[in-house]
Formats: structure tokens, C-alpha cells, sequence
């Protein structure tokens, strides 16, 4: 069944220390309006988000070039899992996601969702369209929390819990350079929070928590990376 993300083990050798943060490098798979990610040393890598059925061929060439050890969700809604079940066999990686978002694999009505703004409504209307489409259903193996260390599938990152847009949303602080969203943030048709979500304020304060990161570049869920900012405009 589950368990919970153990403490780095002895996947990390002293070259790779001594390389350190260096060599990681982020790898945006452009899947559609949705992304997905490979964090690589250059050899191991973590693969982020798997995007839907339609780019799974996109993704499996992507990741050839690296040993892929653990397949990453930052959050379960549609558009992030499909692919999950099918890539998690084909790289024999187990998967890894929060566990306030277990129950969205089996249903996206597990959890409630509203919009902001026109375009968020729009948005919402196709995610619920979508989202009824049949999906191979999996369970995770690995149970991540905020402050999980992934120095033990070589890479140099940590979770960061980013709940609001859904319950169990995640992203990647990695090693204070880049930081890996999901749909935390969004940048479809401009930067901005998240256009939908289960708990406005809980989204809020998981965007505030980005900026406090201070100088990283981000890396969303959807459209193209960009330097961290100011995400919530503080009353005065």
C-alpha cells in the first residue's frame, strides 16, 4: 500500500555531491496548454506531472535520456494524471503525490472547485468536461509532505506544500533556484494565482508562501516559466 517518503538512502554518491545543484536542470515537456517536467543531475531524474493520453509518446521520448526514479503529482486533477498508471509501469518508478488528493483519482467531484473571474468559469466548464473521461485508475506509493527531502532520488529538492487549488497541491523548491507550481499559480493567458480552486484563502496563502521563496524561477502547471514575484497584492 502507501508509505511515506523515507530519508535519502544511497542513491547519492560523493561526485554527485561535489557536482551538487549545478547539474540539476529543469526539462519543461510541453504537453498541450499543460506541463509536465523532468528535474535531472543529468543522469537520474524525477519526472513531474504525466499530462494526458494524447502526449503520452511525448513524454516516454522526453524521459529517454534519463533514469527516471519516481513519477511526481502535484496535484490529481486530469490534465496532471492521466498518464500516471501508464508511465509508472513503463519506467517500473513508483508514484508519489499528497495524501489529501487520493480521492480525486477515483472522482473530481471528491472535491469542490470554484472559479475566479470569466476566465477561471471557462476553465472550470472544460476541467469538468474532461475530467469524465475514463482514466486507469493507480494508487501511490509514495506519500509526500511538505519538507520531503529528494536528495535520495538524486536531485537536489524539497516538497513544498501549496494547498488551495486542490486539497493535496504540491510543488518542488529546487535547491532555491527553481520552483515547480503546478496549478498553485497559473499562466495561461497571464501570470497570476490560480484561476480555480477548492479553498480561496488556503490558495492564497500558498502563493504568498512562493514569493516569500524569494529569487527563484518559476515553472507552472500551465504556460511558459517565469521569474518569482509578488503574487498577492497585500491591502493597505
Amino acid at each position: 500500500m502507501f508509505k511515506k517518503l523515507q530519508r535519502p538512502k544511497t542513491i547519492r554518491n560523493d561526485h554527485q555531491k561535489q557536482r551538487g545543484i549545478d547539474m540539476s536542470m529543469v526539462h519543461r515537456i510541453k504537453c498541450g496548454i499543460a506541463n509536465c517536467y523532468i528535474v535531472s543531475d543529468g543522469v537520474s531524474g524525477i519526472l513531474i506531472d504525466t499530462g494526458t493520453s494524447l502526449y503520452l509518446n511525448t513524454i516516454i521520448d522526453a524521459c529517454k535520456s534519463y533514469k527516471i526514479k519516481l513519477i511526481i503529482l502535484t496535484h490529481a486533477h486530469f490534465d496532471h494524471i492521466e498518464n500516471a498508471a501508464a508511465l509508472s509501469e513503463v519506467f517500473r518508478v513508483p508514484i508519489g503525490m499528497h495524501k489529501d488528493d487520493v480521492d480525486l483519482i477515483q472522482s473530481f467531484a471528491s472535491q469542490s472547485m470554484s472559479a475566479k473571474a470569466f476566465l477561471g468559469k471557462i476553465i472550470l466548464s472544460a476541467t469538468k468536461i474532461s475530467s469524465k473521461r475514463k482514466m486507469r485508475e493507480f494508487a501511490p506509493f509514495v506519500l509526500l509532505e511538505d519538507g520531503d527531502d529528494l536528495t535520495g532520488y538524486g536531485i537536489t529538492a524539497k516538497i513544498i506544500g501549496l494547498p488551495g487549488h486542490t486539497k493535496g497541491s504540491i510543488g518542488i523548491d529546487i535547491d532555491k533556484k527553481a520552483v515547480i507550481v503546478g496549478d498553485a499559480l497559473m499562466n495561461i493567458f497571464y501570470p497570476t494565482v490560480s484561476l480555480l480552486y477548492n479553498d480561496e484563502k488556503m490558495m492564497l496563502n500558498s502563493a504568498k508562501k512562493i514569493t516569500e521563496l524569494g529569487e527563484r524561477t518559476v515553472y507552472f502547471g500551465h504556460g511558459k516559466p517565469l521569474k518569482n514575484r509578488v503574487w498577492v497584492k497585500e491591502d493597505v
